[in-house]
């Protein structure tokens, strides 16, 4: 009798997980049914509020109307599925569909996407936008679809970046003579300052405050909004707009993923993004409009030095040359059609 009630349990056990297995399978089958045809990642680095997330939430909410629902584009903003190499490696895997990257970071893989980082060689967003929406970023998109992911036509906005100095401000390349300055680990960035003979500093973002206020370092470089949201404006007391890089954001999607679309749907989803990209260009330039008066309210004194001093000491140094022979005669030579000649 004992046993025959404990095979009666056992048998009952075995028969409500099988239950609850197969229950656990059917579950997801009946939410696809019910669910967008195509559900696809876009992951990024920037924060919910920036322009690029504020500008993809519409452009996501407009092609699921447009496709009657069947694409849903996900956003995963702030690094929330890893950082930015560990992104590229999902893109690239298949792990996320869609992915904006820097070009500096995005030249670990095509080395011709920093090139839009090379110093001086931009001196407004006109001279930008001709190069990156003509003959240079088709060039680089071609490079990038060589490495075998997919790009669309319109490069986003991450903004020129600016000069800070506690102690001068940095109105022509002497004032960079010997001046310590915070850069990022990167072969362009340490290149471009060592050409001015200053000393740069390789140092974490998240150490740069401390370094700043304890004066390790005398200045570092990087957008407006960065400047603003890292206090920095607290140790500082120049910024001088030097516009000596300037980056952007490559909307990049996995070439599996991209292809599976049927046409109709790829049409919508590329007209939306790019249409997204070119309204978060001005909101980007209006920000940082805004950023400036904010800025100068809060105790930081501007200058604006022309760059043709600049360029000529990059000249003279043998910056521009180096670099040249890095990227190749092609793409320097379409560079220099859009900024002038540079080397």
């Amino acid at each position: 009798m004992v046993l025959s009630t404990r095979f009666s349990r056992r048998t009952l056990l075995k028969a409500s997980a099988a239950t609850a297995v197969l229950g656990g399978l059917g579950a997801p089958h009946v939410a696809r049914a019910q669910s967008a045809e195509f559900t696809y990642k876009y992951a990024n680095n920037l924060p919910d509020t920036h322009p690029l997330n504020v500008r993809a939430k519409e452009m996501a909410a407009a092609i699921k109307t447009e496709t009657g629902g069947k694409f849903d584009l996900q956003i995963f903003p702030n690094n929330q599925l890893g950082s930015d190499t560990d992104m590229l490696s999902q893109i690239r895997s298949g792990g996320v569909e869609f992915f904006t990257l820097s070009g500096l970071i995005l030249s670990t893989l095509v080395p011709a996407a920093s090139i839009n980082g090379i110093g001086f060689a931009f001196p407004d967003y006109d001279t930008v936008w001709k190069a990156m929406d003509g003959d240079l970023g088709a060039h680089v998109r071609g490079e990038i679809k060589k490495a075998g992911l997919e790009v669309m036509d319109k490069i986003w906005d991450n903004g020129f970046r600016q000069t800070t100095s506690s102690s001068k401000p940095i109105a022509g390349p002497d004032d960079l003579k010997g001046f310590k300055i915070r850069v990022p680990v990167s072969p362009l960035w340490t290149s471009m300052f060592k050409a001015f003979d200053a000393a740069p500093a390789s140092i974490n973002f998240s150490e740069v405050y401390s370094a700043l206020q304890t004066k390790i370092v005398e200045g570092q470089e990087n957008p407006l909004a960065i400047i603003s949201t890292g206090k920095l404006y607290e140790v500082q007391k120049y910024c001088s707009l030097t516009n000596h890089m300037w980056d952007g954001f490559w909307f990049l999607a996995n070439r599996r993923a991209w292809e599976k679309l049927p046409q109709d749907v790829r049409t919508i989803v590329a007209r939306n993004i790019n249409a997204a990209a070119v309204k978060e260009r001005e909101d980007t330039a209006k920000l940082n409009a805004n950023l400036q008066q904010e800025l100068a309210g809060k105790g930081l004194t501007f200058n604006q030095p022309p760059i043709a001093p600049f360029r000529d000491k990059l000249r003279s140094a043998g910056f521009y040359a180096e670099w040249k022979g890095k990227y190749g005669d092609q793409a320097w030579e379409l560079l220099e059609k859009a900024v002038g000649k540079l080397s």
